[in-house]
């Protein structure tokens, strides 16, 4: 039986202590610091695992430093903890790194102004990062010769974190927190329905891979589910003092524009006053993002997006030759779930720009469920916490927090995997140029669990060797994500364990001849259909059967 199939057979019939609905951030967080302290936790996402909303984030774990303009400091110093505390617990998956601001003279802020609002943020937060620093002109050319600096007055650099691999896995890593302390999790499971029937809440679920129908109850529901959160309250007549807007926002892979020297962020003002970035993606530069009031969650990305995006870029980078659309690797598009007072009525165009990614949790104690609305992944560990607190007020006894729930392996674990990954020379298998070691690739990614490839590469060497290789994943890396880490789709993989999909082109991906066994690996005799639906869903017309009508449903 399968890891899945497992938790939905615990799922099925049991009571737990609370169900939390959405496994984005704001759901595998608070399921790991509620398992994490002794609670018994069902996670239900009626998709995969951050697989909405929070797989189109900028990948940047930053304390809000542009939310200093309408002086919300006490969301800044919150958010710069949160920072801090992050990358104190993931030293190896959140790193610092500096934001570059160039500053033009179209800009709203003269340099030496910018550069005293740095050393406020750098105060704000507790000194946590390197201090900033002002330059001009000739030392931006100096820092980073990409930036076309003919009308550039100066720039500051200022210190933020970003996360090396993709925002997803990142999520997952606070799903497995949540499964070793005794949690039941399952993705493409859909809240059909629930009721309140005495002391708790029964709700009937769906498997959305196979369309069985299971039932379960839990004392306490946590809605976690993102942009759906209201909808999720309105079918239960539940009515919260703050509502969820949307905005979108774009992002545009692209091959390396900046130097590989270091990892930096570049950062400028649009033509609309508002800050776009140049994020380093490995190989890779991630340009956005954009910000365009929505009525649904649902988005795409449009030819404008991309145009306005591109000609921003072009406009302050020195290229050899300025990028086009064929320049584009991948895109990324989602909305931001910003929260706004449940009496509030439309925001113009000014207070819509400014509105911040602040969240709230409310608690409903009659209908014993508690809301989390809006928020972002910096913030996740205060709203893990925030939500077991409601869930005590609610009658759920936990245990003390010991932060047990979250963080890399202990230093001693880490220091045994690069002595044993150094004795079997494992970065010798790596001959790639730009790429990272080997060792501190699996140790990111897996943490203890790094310590079973390293024991399959040692059985085997061709666990050791990559399965498709402009993707750099091994082979037993795909054994272990079938059998540890829930794969459902194809896409599951390429997309959220991995970010195969955002930095490698669409004809590379296809024409791969490792494509077919990566399948293989996840899906084994059901490897066919999971590919046929992978590359449907890239080209919905390109697989039907000869002869089937193209606007039939």
């Amino acid at each position: 039986m399968s890891l899945r199939s497992a938790n939905i057979e615990r799922i099925d019939g049991g009571l737990f202590d609370v169900l939390v609905v959405g496994a984005g951030i704001n759901g595998a967080v608070s399921a790991a610091a509620l398992a994490g302290r002794g609670a018994s936790v069902a996670l239900i996402d009626r998709g995969d695992f951050g697989g909405f909303v929070s797989q189109e984030s900028s990948n940047l774990v930053w304390g809000g430093f542009k939310y200093l303009e309408n002086y919300e400091l006490p969301l800044v110093f919150g958010l710069c903890r949160s920072r801090n505390r992050l990358m104190k617990a993931y030293p190896d998956n959140i790193r610092e790194i500096g934001f570059l601001a160039a500053l033009d003279h179209g800009s709203p802020y003269a340099p030496w102004f910018a550069g005293l609002g740095a050393t406020a943020y750098w105060g704000i937060g507790l000194f946590g990062t390197k201090r900033p620093h002002l330059y001009d002109a000739e030392a931006v050319k100096e820092q980073e010769p990409a930036v076309d600096t003919t009308d550039v007055r100066g720039a500051i650099e200022y210190r933020d974190a970003f996360l090396v691999d993709n925002d997803s896995r990142f999520v997952f890593s606070f799903v497995r927190s949540a499964l070793e302390a005794g949690a039941s999790v399952a993705n493409y499971v859909e809240l059909v329905s629930a009721e309140r029937i005495g002391d708790r809440w029964v709700c009937r679920l769906r498997d959305t891979d196979t369309g069985r129908e299971i039932t379960t109850a839990a004392r306490v529901v946590v809605n976690a589910a993102g942009p759906f959160v209201d909808e999720i309250n309105e079918a239960w007549d539940l009515r919260t003092e703050h509502r969820i807007v949307y905005s979108k926002g774009i992002h545009l892979v692209v091959p390396r524009l900046t130097t590989t020297k270091h990892d930096r962020v570049l950062a400028f003002f649009d033509d609309t006053q508002r800050l776009f970035y140049v994020i380093p993606m490995g190989r890779r530069s991630v340009i956005g993002t954009t910000d365009t009031r929505v009525d649904t969650p649902f988005t795409e990305v449009t030819d404008e997006d991309r145009e306005f995006l591109l000609e921003q870029i072009n406009k302050r980078l020195d290229l050899p030759t300025p990028l086009t659309t064929d320049d584009v690797i991948a895109e990324r598009c989602g909305v931001r779930p910003l929260v706004v007072s449940r009496g509030a009525g439309d925001q113009d165009q000014a207070d819509w720009t400014s509105l911040s990614r602040k969240h709230e949790i409310e608690r409903d104690d009659h209908q014993r469920v508690v809301t989390v609305l809006g928020g972002k992944l910096t913030d996740c560990l205060n709203v893990g916490e925030e939500v077991a607190a409601e869930v005590v007020r609610l009658g759920i006894p936990l245990e003390k927090d010991l932060g047990n729930w979250y963080g890399e392996p202990a230093a001693q674990t880490r220091a045994e995997f690069y002595r044993q990954a150094r004795l079997m020379r494992l970065d010798a298998l790596r001959t790639k140029p730009d790429t990272e070691p080997l060792t501190d690739r699996l140790w990111r990614r897996y943490g203890r669990r790094a310590f079973d490839l390293l024991e399959a590469i040692r059985a085997d060497p061709s666990m050791g060797e990559d399965v498709m290789g402009s993707a750099d994943y091994l082979r037993a890396e795909l054994y272990t994500a079938a059998q540890h880490e829930m794969v459902v789709t194809l896409d599951d993989f390429m997309r959220r364990r991995s970010k195969i999909d955002l930095v490698v082109r669409d004809g590379d991906i296809e024409g791969s001849e490792g494509l077919r066994e990566v399948a293989r690996i996840l899906f084994g005799d059901d490897a066919d259909r999971r590919l046929a639906e992978y590359l449907d869903a890239r080209h919905p017309q390109a697989h039907r059967p000869v002869g089937e009508d193209a606007t039939s449903a």
